[in-house]
């Protein structure tokens, strides 16, 4: 089969094809050939040899996906071959195949397009667990979504619309700015202005929660704009690492709280992951929640769309299509 492969870790060019014996499920196991892998800020990080990322050379980036079952192992129950499913936090997935523990395996419903179902796993979930679960929005709840033109932001907007908080959305560009509209942002601006539409919005008093995926080039300003008691949720860090923090800026804020959730403490248990998932695809499919795939790639072209991500050249879902 053909795979990406790092043989070290560095810059884009590190991404090279190569073929690669096909994986033989062990128990517990399925072999799926991939119809869509997802590109994400992880696998960049991990490319680069990054701190918690970083993974031993050489290996198959890629954590995310959807496919068609080809083979299950013993004891894979509940997955027969031609079974269709997804996946997210399962390395190897920049390949034309790859082995995925059943347990982590996502039925997905008849009908729905695999490029779609790889697209919503890991940005899909992570918007679910930061609106519902870390800072769970209530209605008229003021609340920053920094990147809103993103794969996470868009989602993540019309996830806190449906639980009827009020958004003030960040993005960069006029253009970006207009998709974070139709996706119901109620108040767009750009990175320099936001802290100053927060205390126009909110009459003052501040943001419920800032959803950070953004980092260094927003914590201050996004600490600063929060109501007292407030929420930073900094799950992300698109533009660079945020220095260390002096606790007692919390304390001066308005006893603000801090967190730095990852998705995988949100999808541990099976029943969870199934929840999040069929949430998702329950949306998807009544047209509740509109997915945006901003850029389809060749598998050969995992370079090109890990520059256009770490750029911010594109908007929603980067995808890889192996066949």
């Amino acid at each position: 089969m053909r795979a990406v492969v790092v043989a070290e870790h560095g810059g884009p060019e590190v991404l090279r094809m190569a073929e690669r014996p096909d994986p033989v499920p062990g128990p517990g196991e399925l072999l799926v050939d991939v119809a869509a892998a997802g590109v994400n800020f992880a696998d960049i990080y991990a490319r680069q040899g990054l701190p918690p990322y970083g993974t031993p050379v050489p290996y198959v980036p890629g954590s995310e996906g959807a496919g068609t079952v080809a083979a299950a192992g013993p004891g894979a129950e509940g997955f027969a071959p031609g079974d269709q499913v997804a996946w997210t936090g399962v390395p190897g997935s920049y390949a034309e195949r790859v082995l995925i523990p059943a347990d982590r395996a996502v039925p997905v419903p008849a009908g729905t397009d695999l490029t779609l179902a790889a697209a919503i796993m890991l940005q899909g979930m992570t918007a679910h667990y930061l609106c519902h679960d870390t800072f769970p929005v209530g209605p008229g709840d003021p609340v920053v979504v920094h990147a809103a033109a993103g794969g996470v932001g868009l989602l993540l907007t019309q996830m806190i619309k449906m639980r009827g908080g009020v958004v003030i959305a960040t993005a960069s560009t006029d253009d970006k700015r207009a998709l974070a509209s139709q996706a119901g942002a109620d108040h767009v601006t750009g990175y320099a202005s936001f802290g100053e539409v927060v205390r126009e919005v909110t009459g003052g008093r501040g943001a419920a929660a800032v959803f950070d995926g953004v980092g260094q080039a927003t914590f201050d300003a996004s600490l600063a704009s929060l109501r007292p008691r407030g929420m930073m949720v900094l799950y992300g860090a698109a533009s660079g690492p945020v220095p260390p923090l002096e606790l007692q800026r919390l304390s001066v804020g308005g006893s603000l709280f801090i967190t730095r959730p990852t998705l995988i403490h949100y999808i541990a248990s099976r029943a969870d992951l199934l929840r999040r998932a069929g949430d998702l695809f329950g949306w998807v499919g009544t047209g509740a929640l509109s997915v945006r795939i901003g850029g389809s790639y060749p598998l050969a072209d995992a370079a090109r769309a890990q520059e256009d991500l770490a750029a911010r050249r594109t908007t929603g879902k980067l995808v890889l299509l192996p066949r």
